[in-house]
């Protein structure tokens, strides 16, 4: 995780000291200010100028190759080990400085809130042009911190007004070969020239005004300089020479530059010596990022250092940690060239992130963060900010937009991986035992008073034995005095649940004969389809009744032998003894409504009335919610919205007992069937598995619950189980993926100054409490009635909650992996 820190030296010197020293920590959402003071240090100074001095006799008496001539003056005896020795005292002097009492308040807070394996970049913000000297890489700090590297700030800075451009795929280079007079630039040239993905333009010794035009008139993302260059008037300027004859200071040729940066120029390396001025100059015109060399430099190192740097930071490295990697290679040669990986230094501009070879190739340069933006305005800063001031900064500053992309990307990577194993039928099974899981937490419902059940029990069958044709639990004299009797009592419609394909001889002792019974205009009768793989003979229904009455009682087991789904209509084989194409529940419950319109489409059935209709829709054949992997007998299915309530019944012997009261019939549908379990016509719903001693439904029972359901969402506004589309399963799993990955993201972002074991239980946690959420919304959307229903929630909808879930989980793991790297 990237992490800044900002030191401010302002109002003093090192003479002096510095009575206040800030330290800005900026990460994920989160800013910390830190003062304290650095004592007066005069004899930093000295040591500094000595090293200087020694170190540019040293390497004119070794012979390199310099990119600018050096001044020895004043140094008659060199020693090599004289040298070194000068080096550890620097190194010492300044951790002394580092490390007095009234600094260790901000070192003690930085360490607390860093990790060891932080990326973190560290800017010296200050006027000072000796403090923009110093190796300021020799502090302890970043021995501890092999992540953070450090660059230089002037005090003063805004941020970069840059237009906006499409990507083009090609990084974009001006590089500039200047006077090269004693040293050798064609290695630069060739190192650039190997670069992939790159638009690299070459100004050889160009004059000033080539050199102006190509910046004026063309889009730059790096501006590359080799050949000399100086630092004048103690550092605060910076000179280059372009050709033999001419040289340039940045003031010079500031507009053409100006334009550069405002059309995107990014980064300006110059490999070259004695680059602070050239850095604070251009760092004057806000440019985001600049390597120099801070003391004159030999061939062979810039060559170097060149080649480590692009090989890192096109290879993907961060812009930081690759300068940082190419210093430090740099120390193989320092037996030959002392103090090579002090040289390369960078130069950042605060108010915006460091560069990616991936973001200069592909999309355009990001505007500086809005906070920031605030921050640059303040061309001058105070320095008598009080401490422990905090200030609110943007995620953005700490989070690689690059890693954020990951994340998106992750997410919608997961979700094609979840729908392709839903749609290979992965999570069917447990699809289908959670919706059980989900109707059963319901509330019971009121008593349906609209249907009465007629039970043939064992006893019934027993108790009334006749003379029977084939298999039938009562005879058919048995169950015309039934219908006789209950039609006494005016019900609106009798449906009888009860196969009939066979007649028993006439009994002329009974007054009463089926055939008469059955051909009452509100009884319907049932039959079963031909199936060629489920029923290759089917039932036929009873002789003279017309097809308008019949209703098939077709049933449809799920894989698990549960029934959810039933059938409102369904072309029939032209084989099969049953024609009709109306289910019994259909039948029923379109003469109880008949003051409503019946509209039948191949894809739902309608019921029309002058107050409004009610549509039942399909399930889509094979692949409808959870429903990934099935067989299907075709026609038009919906899911049964089961009623947590039993229905009025009598049994066969109190309907024909001579005092029975049966006046509560009236007007009601009335289904008459048989509950003994000797029958065998007893199956397995969603509550089955709830019931203290495991039960399975009489199909009678569950026929009402069928036309049930029919009746209630047309009269009542009772539910309809639904489910999404494919695309909207699609948008449902995504946009669940994607909000609970940035919800991990955050919190692990949040979490970021905690151990690693309770920052990914803080992950581990909010992975839990998306699961909780998701399965809350699940079984509202699902469970909710017309009376408690809830207004953000569409009722009686079937969400995809295991799949999602699984998506959930698996894009929050893959964020934590991302977000630990």
């Amino acid at each position: 995780m990237s992490k800044l820190v900002v030191f401010s030296l302002l109002g003093g010197d090192l003479d002096r000291g510095f009575p206040v020293v800030t330290a800005q920590l900026w990460y994920n959402n989160q800013s910390v200010k830190i003062t304290g003071s650095l004592p007066a240090i005069p004899e930093l100074s000295e040591l500094y100028r000595s090293w200087q001095l020694l170190y540019e006799a040293i390497h004119e008496r070794l012979g390199s190759n310099q990119r600018i001539k050096v001044h020895s003056q004043d140094i008659t005896h060199i020693s090599v080990n004289d040298f070194e020795g000068l080096c550890q005292q620097l190194q010492v002097c300044i951790n002394t400085w580092l490390k007095s009492e009234s600094f260790q308040n901000i070192e003690r807070q930085l360490r607390t809130l860093l990790s060891r394996d932080d990326e973190i970049r560290v800017i010296i913000e200050t006027h000072i042009t000796l403090l923009h000297r110093l190796p300021w890489h020799l502090w302890d700090f970043f021995e501890d911190y092999p992540n953070a590297e450090v660059a230089l700030s002037n005090h003063e800075y805004a941020s970069p007004q840059i237009l906006q451009k499409s990507p083009t795929g090609k990084v974009k280079i001006l590089a500039i070969l200047g006077n090269s007079v004693g040293i050798n630039i064609d290695k630069d040239r060739s190192l650039l020239q190997k670069l992939k993905d790159t638009q690299t333009t070459f100004l050889v010794e160009p004059t000033r005004r080539e050199l102006d035009e190509q910046l004026w008139d063309r889009d730059w993302d790096i501006l590359f300089f080799a050949g000399h260059s100086v630092s004048l008037a103690g550092g605060e300027k910076g000179e280059i020479q372009i050709n033999q004859t001419e040289s340039l200071t940045i003031s010079q040729f500031k507009y053409a530059l100006q334009t550069a940066i405002t059309r995107g120029l990014k980064l300006a390396i110059f490999n070259s010596c004695d680059g602070i001025g050239l850095a604070r100059n251009l760092a004057d015109l806000n440019i985001p990022q600049i390597i120099v060399m801070r003391e004159p430099v030999s061939d062979l190192v810039a060559q170097q250092f060149l080649n480590n740097f692009l090989m890192s930071f096109t290879g993907g490295k961060p812009f930081f940690l690759a300068v940082r990697e190419a210093r430090k290679r740099l120390q193989a040669l320092e037996n030959e060239f002392p103090c090579a990986s002090w040289l390369p230094v960078i130069c950042q501009n605060p108010t915006t992130v460091p560069i990616t070879w991936q973001a200069l190739r592909d999309r355009p340069w990001r505007k500086p963060y809005p906070a920031y933006r605030e921050a640059a305005a303040l061309q001058h800063r105070s320095s008598n900010t009080e401490a422990g001031n905090h200030v609110s900064i943007p995620s953005r500053i700490s989070v690689s937009k690059t890693k954020l992309w990951t994340v998106l990307l992750s997410t919608i990577i997961v979700t094609l991986v979840t729908i392709s194993l839903r749609y290979l039928g992965v999570f069917q099974k447990a699809e289908l035992q959670i919706f059980d899981q989900m109707l059963l937490l319901r509330p019971k419902e009121e008593l349906d008073h609209r249907l009465v059940i007629v039970e043939i029990t064992e006893k019934d069958i027993q108790s009334r034995q006749g003379i029977t044709t084939g298999l039938k639990s009562i005879s058919d004299s048995t169950l015309a005095e039934l219908i006789n009797k209950l039609q006494q009592h005016q019900p609106r419609v009798v449906g009888l649940d009860i196969y009939r394909d066979f007649t028993d001889p006439p009994d002329k002792l009974k007054p009463i004969q089926l055939a008469d019974e059955l051909n009452q205009e509100n009884v319907v009768v049932v039959c079963k389809g031909k199936d060629s793989k489920h029923d290759p003979q089917g039932v036929k229904p009873p002789q003279k009744v017309p097809v308008e009455r019949q209703g098939f009682t077709d049933a449809i087991l799920d894989p698990d032998g549960v029934i959810r789904r039933q059938i409102l209509m369904m072309d029939q084989d032209f084989s099969s003894p049953c024609k009709t194409p109306h289910s019994l529940s259909l039948q029923l419950a379109a003469r109880y409504l008949s003051d409503k319109n019946l509209e039948l489409d191949e894809d739902y059935v309608k019921f029309n009335s002058k107050t409004g209709s009610k549509i039942f829709k399909r399930l889509k054949p094979g692949l409808s919610g959870g429903y990934q992997n099935l067989e299907t007998l075709g026609g038009i299915q919906i899911l049964v919205n089961y009623r947590d309530a039993d229905y009025r019944g009598v049994t066969l012997e109190y309907a024909l007992s001579d005092g029975a009261n049966l006046d509560f019939i009236k007007d009601k549908v009335v289904l008459i069937g048989v509950t003994a379990n000797t029958v065998g016509d007893t199956w397995r719903t969603p509550y089955s598995e709830a019931k203290q001693e495991y039960q399975e439904t009489p199909g009678v029972y569950i026929q009402a619950q069928m036309v049930s359901q029919i009746l209630s969402a047309v009269l009542d506004e009772r539910p309809i189980f639904w489910v999404l589309p494919d695309w909207g399963d699609i948008l449902w799993i995504w946009g669940w993926s994607s909000v609970s990955g940035l919800i991990v993201w955050n919190v692990r972002s949040r979490s970021a100054r905690l151990s690693l074991g309770a920052s990914l239980l803080n992950g581990g946690c909010a992975i839990v409490a998306t699961v909780i959420v998701l399965y809350g919304v699940c079984a509202i959307a699902l469970c909710a009635t017309p009376s408690k229903g809830i207004a953000l929630f569409p009722q009686g909808a079937w969400l995809p909650f295991l799949p999602t879930a699984f998506a959930v989980v698996t894009s929050s793991v893959v964020v934590l992996s991302v977000h630990s790297r």
